[in-house]
């Protein structure tokens, strides 16, 4: 090694180091993918945590029993969570077989307009119910097999919601449980890092709903005027997919356009497109610098790029998980930059356990 160039070892070393840590990571990945029904609740109720933290330090500040406020916060959530589902399933039944008819019928339209290509989409729009059927009763062939996914993530939710519960109310513990399990000499940095990770995850839960409130009133409000059937319902659909970055939006604008189509025709479909289309350029050109940088400091490219690399791992649930444990990372990063990065007045960093003027415990530890 000594014949090489310092060039050339030091790129050797980055090289090893890179290559060991995406070994770490792989076996990590591979890891949760087998123990997944465990794992992927540990995460949910992690998120459900950042999300629920300040109501449950509201009520813990009005001397609720800190059991029962966590309790009353779970039950919250869940009545939330549920009836927004139960909303959004409902207006898309009453609406499904209105919006195969509304696109055979703009189908036509097109058709008059475009001749052979509008031709195309209206018979694709004609066969799409049987091409539905098709795919029900290839579904219903696998009947058990679907049950027992429903059954699974069932399980997992209420497991989700349970760990919710805990860790809202022992959160006070967390400290100190840490600071036991560090190595030693460790336990100042680690819990350091636990904070700023859970604080990224925190920042990211409150910009993201705060967002997807003002995005759901804007459209509900938006679909109200113009008479759309299910509006809550669908205003609901834009809350709960807002929490997907870019692709929830996609999806729940695409779903409010076929509903406006289906019942009140293709003008109005058309001014439904141009709400979301609307409340898509306030959230990227207003909201989301205003509120979400300041919560996390990610670049838009990172966040696609996250969602990606979460969509080839875990699918749809990947998507929902890869921005905040980005975040996450991204904190921890920031924290150890913040102490290991040289100084000003030499190598030694400020935040170093036993440096004079180092910051000592959090005060909530």
């Amino acid at each position: 090694m000594q014949l090489l160039p310092e060039g050339a070892r030091r790129l050797a070393a980055w090289c090893a180091v890179i290559l060991l840590a995406a070994g770490v990571a792989w076996v990590g990945i591979l890891l949760c993918g087998e123990f997944r029904t465990a794992v992927v609740p540990v995460l949910l109720a992690l998120l459900g945590t950042a999300l629920l933290g300040p109501l449950y330090r509201r009520l813990v500040k009005a001397r609720v029993n800190r059991s029962l406020a966590a309790a009353l916060t779970c039950v919250a959530v869940a009545v939330v969570v549920g009836g927004a589902v139960y909303i959004v399933v409902a207006a898309l039944i009453h609406t499904g077989a209105e919006i195969v008819d509304s696109l055979r019928v703009a189908a036509r339209s097109v058709a008059e307009h475009f001749g052979a290509a509008g031709t195309s989409l209206d018979d694709l729009a004609a066969n799409s119910k049987d091409l539905l059927t098709e795919f029900g009763s290839t579904a219903a062939s696998n009947v058990v097999s679907g049950v027992s996914i429903v059954g699974q993530a069932i399980a997992m939710a209420f497991l989700a919601l349970l760990l919710v519960f805990f860790f809202l109310r022992d959160s006070d513990r967390v400290a100190g449980t840490l600071r036991s399990l560090a190595p030693r000499g460790t336990a100042d940095i680690v819990e350091a890092m636990a904070r700023r990770a859970f604080e990224a995850v925190e920042g990211f839960m409150r910009g993201t709903t705060i967002i997807a409130l003002i995005d759901a009133l804007c459209i509900t409000v938006g679909l109200l005027i113009l008479r759309v059937p299910g509006a809550v319902g669908l205003g609901a659909l834009v809350f709960v997919g807002a929490y997907i970055p870019y692709l929830g939006a996609f999806i729940s604008g695409t779903v409010a356009v076929l509903v406006a189509l289906a019942d009140r025709g293709f003008v109005i479909a058309l001014w439904v497109l141009g709400v979301v289309l609307a409340v898509q350029v306030l959230e990227g050109y207003g909201l989301q610098p205003m509120i979400q940088s300041r919560q996390v400091q990610m670049h838009p490219a990172v966040v696609l790029l996250a969602i990606t690399a979460g969509a080839s791992v875990a699918g749809v649930l990947g998507m929902l998980l890869a921005v905040p444990l980005t975040a996450a990372a991204f904190g921890v990063l920031h924290e150890l930059r913040a102490r290991y990065e040289p100084g000003p007045d030499g190598p030694e960093a400020p935040g170093f356990p036993g440096v004079p003027g180092a910051p000592g415990p959090s005060e909530n530890s």
